[in-house]
């Protein structure tokens, strides 16, 4: 029910709605508008290389021809368990060419989960990035009745006895099944491939972790896909057609954010450079990118190295730099007017001789005499003015423009600093797009400072990506935008976040009781999260209703099954999963005294409760129960770090509801310190390092029984490319 008949839509000005497009039919657009020699960008050892929007096109075309010819045919599932590249993008627009329903698998997850993703959906066909994926994953396929065909994108030359497979698999080298594609092709094929194909056509189904733990897969349209994606676009101000603008891409595309940001910049006709999360860094500055999709823990890395600079205390400058470059030291005794603290008439003459003289010409007639003195106030001028500049981003506002002596010394700060922090994206980024998770306001505020725009956005994978952003000028920090175009947002009277329009999922596959749930009658979508609108009509994520939460990585966590795990233990009263918006997931643990009391004494420990809990022995028992409980966990989803709460949760003190369940929002409000002592680097770091030195004191605890391999992940370095 909502709270109000209040419904939220796109202000003026802001994005065009356009419907019933397919995806093939945004590439064709682009190939006819404008060519692009460099529209997908990859790396290799002999440096980049690059494919155009009609090569892409014919590429894909022969994927769908060939494909077509296996024997797939529309509405067939097929898996893709594939890195984030330009093959991926060539699969998946051949599939879409061929009507067939493309289910994109994380590598992270666990081999359980991609059996289990294979199984439900059926999938006929698998087609894996190489070798090395699919001899991690067929020796599990045996229990996938339905899959008939696996196709290797990358393969070497004698690759067909390299790997073993069941009789009953085919497997084919993505370049057979472009040759066999090649061989049919011809005009008539061509316009077969689109003459049937709708934009209501379902285009993917992808699998999101489910309440229970198991995945449920969200099915998108290509309407759904190419309305959010065009809608998106067209609101983004001074955005260029063509190779103008340049894009890396590091994001996967395994998930609907980078996948429809690429659609767009595939329909606009963009350079997309491809790259992974461990090359980036170096990629931003080699690319120089006018356009980057990132999740909020890699600006958040980059905030922090920031807020590190100034706090650390640069070198001396050598004698050939102070000889030969005044204008930088002019420019930190031009900081100092900027101080409260009053300049000596030392300081004043020396300012009000340099201000007359050209920097570029300016010659010391005694400069070794003065070096010295130099070098002593260069160390403090430039330290000072490092903290001067992030004192002065830290106060800059989104949606509100500097003026005066502020906006002065914000234009001198960009010569002096700022423009060393654009350097770390490449010199030339125009936009920042962050989604995933919530970024920190003041982290927003402070790029913004620096002319490094951020547009955050929010949506769902169940919503086609993006319900709401910021862009052009409706950009607040701390907020995640404006509805967008097509698309209506309500508050219910909890608080919970609605939406409704072309972008928002069909269900969940062959799941009609989740998707009954989650979309009701009116076509409202249930979100899960608790919102609210600012008074100039910015959404605000002020809290969590479902059970599940994102990391800052972007990845979701389920708690509830780690939860029950860990509660199934005697030593366990009460367990709840935290870390929304950070870095990794951890555990608040509210033992149950009595049995820990009874185990204490096993151990011949008389100590009180708060003592007894911070004992290495005690935290070995738990450690034990942690560890037990991350089996079957994606990677990114395991508890890194635990702390056992001397509390009790209960209805009466508002921790619990009266049928039991934790009141998560409440218990993060009430332990925050012990949240905030969790996620403390070196605080943690210490005392893990102290617990590591006590154990040995301790009798030994039963080993938890080993996670089997298939309960793991898929190990993070199978089939990735070093670039």
């Amino acid at each position: 029910m909502l709270w109000s008949n209040k419904i939220y839509t796109a202000p003026p000005n802001s994005g065009n709605v356009l419907l019933g497009r397919t995806l093939p039919s945004l590439l064709d657009e682009a190939c006819d508008r404008a060519p692009n020699f460099h529209a997908l960008n990859w790396w290799t050892e002999q440096g980049w290389q690059s494919l155009s929007e009609r090569a892409f096109r014919t590429a894909a075309e022969e994927v769908a021809l060939g494909l077509s010819n296996l024997g797939l045919e529309k509405g067939d599932r097929v898996a893709l368990l594939m890195q984030s590249d330009v093959n991926f993008c060539i699969v998946d627009m051949g599939c879409l060419l061929a009507q067939l329903i493309d289910v994109p698998i994380d590598l992270t997850q666990t081999l359980e989960n991609i059996v289990f993703i294979t199984q439900h959906s059926e999938a006929k066909g698998l087609i894996v990035s190489n070798l090395d994926l699919l001899d991690h994953i067929i020796p599990y396929l045996s229990s996938t009745p339905d899959l008939q065909i696996a196709i290797v994108a990358d393969v070497p030359l004698d690759w067909q006895g390299q790997s073993k497979h069941p009789q009953s698999l085919q497997i084919f080298s993505l370049a057979e099944i472009r040759q066999r594609g090649q061989a049919q092709m011809s005009d008539e094929r061509q316009q077969q491939l689109r003459a049937s194909l709708t934009a209501n056509d379902l285009a993917t189904i992808i699998y999101i972790p489910g309440a229970t733990g198991k995945p449920q897969g969200v099915m998108l349209t290509h309407e759904n896909l190419s309305a959010n994606a065009l809608a998106m676009f067209s609101g983004i101000p001074d955005l260029e057609l063509g190779a103008k603008e340049v894009v890396l891409s590091f994001l996967p595309l395994t998930h609907v954010f980078a996948r429809v940001f690429f659609y767009g910049h595939m329909n606009y006709g963009h350079s997309v450079y491809f790259t992974t999360p461990n090359r980036v860094m170096k990629h931003l500055k080699e690319v120089q990118p006018t356009i980057f999709a990132t999740v909020p823990l890699l600006l958040e890395k980059i905030y922090q190295r920031i807020l590190e600079t100034g706090s650390q205390t640069p070198q001396p400058e050598t004698a050939k730099s102070v000889k030969y470059d005044l204008l930088p030291r002019f420019r930190t005794f031009a900081a100092q007017m900027f101080q409260k603290k009053q300049e000596t008439p030392q300081q004043k003459f020396r300012l009000s001789s340099l201000r007359w003289l050209p920097p570029t010409q300016f010659k010391l007639p005694h400069w070794q005499a003065s070096l010295t003195a130099w070098k002593s106030l260069q160390t403090e001028q430039t330290q000072r003015l490092v903290d001067w500049a992030i004192a002065l981003a830290q106060q800059y506002e989104l949606g509100r423009s500097p003026s005066g002596k502020y906006d002065w010394m914000l234009k001198l700060a960009d010569r002096l600093v700022f423009s060393r922090w654009r350097s770390v994206f490449g010199g030339h980024l125009k936009y920042a797009i962050c989604g995933g998770a919530a970024l920190k306001a003041e982290i927003a505020n402070l790029f913004a400072a620096a002319r490094v725009t951020i547009l955050q956005g929010y949506g769902l994978t169940e919503s086609s990506s993006a319900v709401a952003c910021n862009r052009g000028s409706f950009n607040r920090a701390g907020t995640v935008g404006v509805p967008l175009p097509g698309i209506e947002i309500a508050i219910a009277s909890d608080g919970e976040i609605l939406v409704r329009g072309p972008y928002v999922t069909q269900g969940y596959y062959k799941n009609p009781e989740a998707t009954q749930q989650a979309i009701d009658s009116e076509g409202w979508f249930h979100t899960g999260d608790i919102g609210e609108f600012t008074a100039d009509g910015f959404l605000k994520i002020v809290g969590l209703k479902k059970s599940h939460f994102k990391l800052s990585t972007g990845k979701y966590v389920t708690p509830q099954p780690l939860e029950h795990k860990l509660e199934q233990s005697p030593l366990v009263a009460k367990a709840v999963a935290v870390g929304a918006e950070r870095k990794f997931c951890a555990m608040l643990i509210f033992p149950d005294f009595n049995n820990l009391r009874q185990q204490a004494q096993l151990l011949e420990l008389d100590l009180p409760d708060a003592e007894l809990l911070n004992h290495p022995c005690i935290l070995a028992l738990y450690q034990a129960l942690v560890d037990e409980a991350n089996c079957h966990l994606p990677y990114w989803s395991l508890v890194k770090r635990f702390q056992l709460i001397n509390a009790t949760l209960s209805v009466e003190n508002g921790m619990l509801t009266p049928s039991g369940e934790v009141k998560r929002a409440r218990i993060a409000e009430m332990f925050a310190q012990e949240i905030n002592t969790l996620y403390g680097q070196e605080d943690s770091k210490r005392r893990e390092t102290q617990r590591h030195e006590q154990l040995n004191l301790c009798p030994p605890v039963p080993a938890a029984s080993t996670c089997p391999a298939y309960a793991q992940s898929l190990s993070q370095g199978v089939g990735s490319r070093e670039q």
